[in-house]
């Protein structure tokens, strides 16, 4: 009987040697996974940046070239407007979000309307 006790007892202590080994490998296979995640991502975000620095020196450049005096709030509320008109908003409903004339509006997004080609359309309709 003190034998196979003391054997049990034996056997308990090597289950758990055996469990707590396991267990530190895959915490560690873990880790790494996590790290190889974390590196990954970290890349991206840099690649990211990088992308939106370039963006941002070629907006840079092209406002120097053309000769286009903007102000940082010109800029902003250009944007703003430009980015409504491509979420199709319509240009009265711009104008009255923005409290601007419709005009106003009309003139800023004149560049960035779609022309549409009326002869094409006729032409191909019959």
């Amino acid at each position: 009987m003190e034998w196979t006790l003391a054997g049990l007892f034996v056997l308990s202590a090597v289950l758990l040697f055996i469990s707590i080994i396991k267990t530190s490998h895959a915490a560690k296979v873990e880790h790494n996974e996590v790290n190889q995640i974390h590196i990954s991502t970290m890349k991206e975000i840099n690649a990211i940046q990088d992308s939106i620095r370039n963006i941002g020196l070629d907006i840079e450049v092209v406002i120097k070239e053309t000769g286009i005096q903007l102000s940082s709030e010109e800029q902003v509320f250009m944007r703003e407007v430009l980015d409504l008109y491509k979420r199709n908003y319509s240009i009265e409903s711009i104008a009255g979000m923005k409290q601007v004339p419709e005009s106003q509006i009309e003139q800023m997004l004149a560049p960035y309307q779609n022309v549409a080609v009326e002869g094409g359309n006729a032409a191909h309709a019959n």
